[in-house]
């Protein structure tokens, strides 16, 4: 399909989004940015991930095989939310007041799970205006296949290695990720005919800006892993990528299974965070790793708001959102949506509301309201 240049985009798709009504002062409360509250998120993430390595190297260096590997597939189920997940929250840059302290971890967590910082912000500041707008919006691109295949679940549960992207940002496995950001680092992109290349294809034209950033980080990734290999292979340290280079691509299982319920067999092209966005009940712990996102519908209407504050907002708005749902019940609902997709490529799940949901739009969002925090880059502010 033939989509019009971003650029005209931006001219003629104004998306007047429903937002659920807060007080003001309640708004700005919880829209303030936290030091401390961000240490705990991402400090308290990259401790986990330190300490699960350092288990790994452990019983490495003594040879206790079983624990190696239990310790292993710990490490990477950790070191899998910094893809998309970390970096996501990180990019809109409301975790730290601080803001070299939200650069520093963000390019951190980036650098360990070959993720492009520069091309998510481009991408993902088009996701926030035009969610599910294909024509301005093709960062999640509908319908996505929930997949429970036999292979595609063995790489979850182990490496992922051959997956392919497909219809979402920055998803496939570890061998793709690398082609693609050696093609970065040489200004090119992978074949267009698939849908997560075209998209990266249009934000590079309409950002060249962006996209020499975008090029100078993709060869520092291929530095920093090409160091970390050298250094493996001098010193005979072979467990050093598995810790640092491709634990993002390790015990993928949690992190697809709470993700792809953000989005999937819901509708498009709708003005309604409710229609098209999901949010899910998740255990605390899961809910750390996930950094409160499994609340997306909340994300995505108030946009600027910490993700530590998204549990208060569910509470502060929940008269006016549809019930969040379980994890398997939200599972359910979307293979049910996949099974008829499959005759009816047009439908999707309509969300129910509950009787005391408002619809009708109010005024105009002010632009606190409006705010996808620090992400858009220079281009797209």
């Amino acid at each position: 399909m033939a989509y019009q240049p971003l650029s005209e985009v931006r001219d003629t798709l104004n998306v007047q989004w429903y937002r659920s009504k807060m007080p003001p002062a309640r708004f700005r409360e919880l829209s303030k940015r936290d030091d401390a509250k961000g240490w705990r998120q991402a400090g308290g993430h990259l401790a986990l991930f330190c300490l699960s390595g350092l288990a790994v190297y452990l019983t490495w260096a003594q040879g206790l095989w079983l624990l190696f590997f239990v310790a292993l597939f710990v490490h990477g189920t950790i070191a899998s939310f910094f893809r998309g997940t970390s970096v996501h929250e990180l990019g809109h840059g409301t975790v730290f007041q601080t803001k070299w302290l939200n650069d520093a971890f963000l390019y951190t967590f980036s650098l360990i799970s070959w993720w492009n910082p520069f091309d998510y912000a481009a991408s993902h500041t088009y996701h926030h205006r035009y969610t599910l707008h294909p024509e301005g919006d093709r960062e999640v691109l509908l319908p996505i296949h929930p997949n429970v295949g036999r292979t595609f679940l063995l790489q979850l549960f182990t490496l992922n290695l051959l997956t392919q992207p497909g219809r979402t940002f920055g998803k496939g496995g570890i061998l793709s990720t690398i082609r693609l950001t050696v093609l970065d680092a040489m200004g090119k992109t992978g074949p267009t005919d698939i849908p997560a290349n075209e998209w990266i294809e249009a934000l590079h034209t309409d950002q060249p800006d962006q996209h020499r950033r975008s090029m100078r980080w993709s060869r520092i990734q291929l530095a920093f892993h090409a160091s970390v290999l050298v250094v493996a292979i001098a010193t005979g340290l072979w467990v050093l990528p598995l810790i640092f280079t491709v634990p993002s691509y390790i015990a993928n299982w949690l992190s697809y299974f709470v993700a792809l319920t953000q989005h999937c067999g819901l509708a498009e092209s709708t003005t309604d965070f409710r229609k098209n966005t999901r949010s899910i009940r998740l255990p605390a712990a899961v809910e750390f790793l996930y950094w409160h996102m499994n609340w997306h519908t909340e994300h995505h209407m108030y946009a600027g708001i910490p993700c530590y504050n998204l549990p208060a907002l569910a509470a502060e708005i929940k008269d006016d959102m549809p019930e969040p749902r379980t994890l398997r019940g939200a599972w359910r609902e979307m293979l049910e949506t996949w099974e008829r997709q499959k005759a009816d490529p047009d439908y999707s799940f309509d969300t129910p509301l509950p009787a005391t949901a408002q619809t009708e739009r109010r005024r105009s969002a002010d632009v606190d309201e409006a705010s996808i925090g620090d992400l858009a880059p220079k281009g797209l502010a």
